[in-house]
């Protein structure tokens, strides 16, 4: 038993390795004294019948294209309660493996419980029909490149990019597109535009391409102010990603000679290149310096306290409803405890009627509804964007969030 769920925890901690850096970086995870306490308690006896999916395979091969998620959705019911799963031999497994293509997964049923073991998909499970001569040969592959991640990275990585949640007052004073070539209204890729800085107070300062200062640039536009659905607070301001610009050269002063010959200065705005536009660019966008490249890993899990919300915005300007792998704003952010990787519950808002049976003509709701799952994975003081895993119905402004249970 020992042995099986030894093997058993390189698939199920895989849910919490999916990184858009490098392989390595995601292995070393973030695991909690009670997670470690959850998975020893449950390995000992294996998992419940009832929390297997109802159609649970026997057995499953990994393939190329695979996620973690997808997996685990097949074996269980509850996908992201992997510390449930994991293996009992945690002193040898200080930091669980990820699981590859080519691994199949046996599901093992005994006394009401339900363990998996793994193994190698291999040819040398049949009986050998004629004889191979070997030659002994040195193959090296990178097992942490190939292995799978928890979710599509392409499902997120955009958004990690294009939304953002801005200060009104610091977004203003951002560095802006002035003037185009040749008297040009709209810009796309390969134009050649310009920019300045406001540093009408402390908080600008001019573009600069001094050694040091930042040179790519992503181009926003419309500071959309997002509002709690009840309230009507404005929690942040949402900028519309509109495509990426390269610093060429750096604002600058020249004097000019007048007419009276004197001397004036006269500012020269910086040049900058349009180097990808997801729509076309016009005067007046602004510029943010792009972020440093880091490695991103998300630990699936339900948030360790109670935390209820509500959608505040389905992200795209022509979308109303969000489906299955899809962007949406919630109105609970870094604040309120929300975390890279917190599975939330969607809940279909309770429609308010009126009770036509009742005299006395009640005013009712009906209860709130499951219709699916989402995961945060950015978070911001006030509010979090969240990709939607699972739906059964489309999700709107408005619906709750609440913890899986």
């Amino acid at each position: 038993m020992n042995h099986t769920f030894a093997q058993f925890s390189r698939l199920f901690i895989a849910l919490a390795a999916f990184g858009l850096g490098n392989a390595a970086h995601a292995q070393n995870l973030p695991i909690t004294s009670g997670q470690k306490a959850t998975a020893s308690q449950v390995a000992k006896t294996g998992v419940p019948l009832p929390d297997l999916a109802p159609n649970a395979p026997d057995s499953y091969t990994v393939k190329s294209g695979d996620t973690f998620w997808a997996i685990s959705g097949l074996f269980l019911k509850t996908p992201w309660r992997w510390p449930e799963l994991w293996g009992m031999n945690l002193q040898d497994i200080k930091n669980p493996h990820r699981i590859y293509p080519g691994q199949q997964l046996v599901l093992e049923k005994t006394n009401g419980r339900a363990t998996l073991r793994t193994k190698r998909a291999s040819a040398f499970d049949s009986p050998p029909t004629e004889s191979v001569r070997l030659s002994p040969r040195t193959r090296v592959e990178s097992l942490a490149d190939a292995s799978i991640p928890a979710l599509a990275s392409r499902m997120i990585e955009p958004f990690l990019a294009e939304p953002l949640i801005v200060d009104a007052d610091a977004f203003s004073v951002a560095p802006r597109i002035v003037a185009a070539q040749e008297g040009r209204v709209l810009l796309s890729r390969g134009d050649r535009a310009y920019a300045r800085g406001d540093y009408s107070n402390a908080a600008g300062k001019p573009l600069s391409d001094a050694k040091g200062q930042p040179v790519g640039y992503r181009v926003f536009r419309n500071a959309t102010p997002l509002k709690d659905p009840t309230t009507g607070a404005i929690l942040g301001y949402e900028a519309q990603f509109v495509g990426r610009a390269e610093l060429v050269r750096g604002e600058s002063v020249q004097q000019v000679l007048r007419k009276d010959g004197t001397y004036a200065d006269e500012t020269v705005p910086a040049t900058i290149d349009i180097v990808f536009a997801k729509e076309e660019m016009r005067v007046g966008d602004r510029l943010v310096a792009e972020p440093e490249r880091s490695s991103q890993s998300y630990v699936p899990r339900a948030p360790a306290v109670p935390v209820a919300g509500q959608i505040v915005s389905v992200y795209g300007s022509a979308v109303r409803f969000a489906s299955a792998n899809e962007v949406v704003v919630i109105n609970r952010g870094s604040k309120d405890g929300m975390e890279r990787g917190h599975v939330m519950a969607i809940l279909k808002d309770g429609e308010r009627l009126t009770d036509r049976t009742d005299s006395a003509t009640t005013s009712i709701k009906l209860p709130n509804e499951r219709n699916g799952l989402l995961m945060v994975f950015r978070t911001f003081d006030k509010l979090s964007y969240a990709l939607v895993l699972q739906i059964t119905d489309g999700v709107k402004v408005g619906d709750r969030i609440a913890n899986p249970n």
